[in-house]
């Protein structure tokens, strides 16, 4: 395993939007390419125009296949799956061509880490509305990713050097997400996190703690009833199971424990309860991976920050990070389950 180095699909994520600006940025650094083969998923033309903005000195390589990548620092290697007009295409200004570009590169990517051409995907930020502009109805990249590989059971991690949150319910409104948690839902999510942190960032024996609905976690019933009736027995389940999950805590401390190190990672009710907490320590680190899928799948943690789009001024920490995360989930699913996956 010293060598090897897995092939990351990187998707551009929307033209007009920072994927482009920080593709080049990451792309600059010589340790991508001694970990991994960076092969970029997207529009030759709009990485051109990046590059201005950017003044980098990369060249960029188009071709055809993953196998014919050259993967030296100094290149860029691209598929071209979109040429947006040049003459109606401006950085901050996404149009239907630019959300049908932006879901045809993952839809590419997917399907090349589904037969293997690709080891692992990293998605570089889009936005929900040019999705819906160009006609997808999917609220982001974990829905598409989900329909696409035929995934039922699947889950959104956030993940930095000090805190994992795993969301139980993702990109719903706040006032429907009691109705929504289950018991079955929550032991499904508990599931899937265990076995990615074992599998997939190498945890032996992973901790998972499990974050409480309400205020003080429901004070036994006084703020709510979801803790008695749903959550605790999710967990008590999970225990049976073999799992060593712990909870459910008030979620104004259980953040605090998990990010001193006390857990591996903690499962939350809802999207702001985890992503909160979590962006306050990695807004520029964090990286998003989803959890529960056939293939492998990392991202950026940010927008498409459409008002700094084209400035050269966007930060590429995240998706370094992305790239980083994707590469060690890629050798350790390599370690676990050999030649099933390429490299």
């Amino acid at each position: 395993m010293k060598n090897y180095r897995p092939i990351i699909g990187i998707t551009m994520g929307d033209p007009v939007g920072i994927g482009p600006e920080i593709i080049l940025t990451a792309l600059c650094e010589p340790a991508v390419y001694k970990a991994c083969r960076p092969f970029v998923i997207g529009d030759a033309q709009r990485l051109e125009a990046a590059k201005k903005c950017t003044k980098s000195s990369l060249h960029i390589r188009t071709t055809d296949t993953p196998d014919s990548g050259r993967y030296e620092c100094g290149f860029i290697d691209l598929l071209t799956v979109s040429k947006c007009d040049p003459e109606n295409t401006y950085w901050g200004k996404p149009t239907a061509q630019t959300g049908k570009a932006m879901v045809g590169y993952i839809i590419r990517a997917i399907d090349m880490a589904a037969c293997g051409s690709i080891t692992a995907i990293v998605t570089c930020p889009i936005n929900k509305m040019a999705m819906r502009i160009a006609g997808y109805a999917y609220n982001g990249h974990t829905e598409l990713l989900a329909e696409r590989t035929r995934t039922d059971n699947f889950a959104m991690m956030l993940a930095g050097d000090k805190l994992r949150v795993i969301l139980v319910t993702i990109h719903v409104p706040l006032k429907d997400v009691p109705s929504i948690l289950s018991m079955e839902k929550i032991v499904q999510t508990i599931s899937i996190a265990h076995d990615a942190l074992y599998e997939r960032f190498g945890l032996e024996k992973p901790h998972i703690a499990v974050a409480g609905l309400n205020p003080h976690a429901g004070e036994r019933g006084m703020f709510g009833n979801e803790e008695e009736n749903i959550i605790i027995p999710a967990v008590n389940f999970s225990r049976k199971q073999g799992i060593d999950v712990s909870g459910p805590f008030p979620p104004d401390t259980i953040f605090y424990h998990a990010a001193k190190g006390d857990y591996d990672a903690v499962v939350c009710m809802y999207h702001d309860q985890g992503l909160i907490p979590f962006k306050m320590i990695h807004f520029t680190d964090g990286v998003n991976t989803t959890l529960g899928l056939p293939i492998i799948r990392t991202s950026v943690d940010h927008g498409t920050a459409y008002d700094i789009a084209g400035t050269g001024k966007a930060d590429p920490g995240s998706l370094i990070a992305a790239i980083n995360m994707a590469t060690h989930q890629a050798v350790k699913v390599q370690r676990f389950k050999g030649s099933g996956f390429r490299g």
